[in-house]
């Protein structure tokens, strides 16, 4: 298997690397002050409109928005504070 680097700056028009653009921009969201104060719902938000270009968001934005809500629940997500 060929392993794509965490740092990787590269997008991909796929669920797969909407999934991993949208931890990584979670994980940075979830460090602010503001983020910890939102709902669950909101905090998706903020982070779907923080990655607005993202190439699978653009082509398919309800699919986006499932997957998103699958990873806040997978990864427990909903439960991030500011020591992630």
């Amino acid at each position: 298997m060929i392993r794509v680097p965490i740092d990787d700056d590269r997008t991909f028009n796929n669920p797969d690397g909407f999934a991993m653009v949208f931890d990584r921009t979670w994980k940075q969201s979830a460090k602010t002050d503001q983020f910890s104060n939102l709902s669950i719902e909101q905090r998706i938000d903020v982070v779907i409109e923080t990655m607005n270009d993202h190439p699978f968001l653009q082509a398919e934005p309800e699919q986006a928005r499932q997957i998103a809500i699958f990873r806040v629940r997978l990864l427990k997500l909903d439960e991030s504070n500011h020591s992630s």
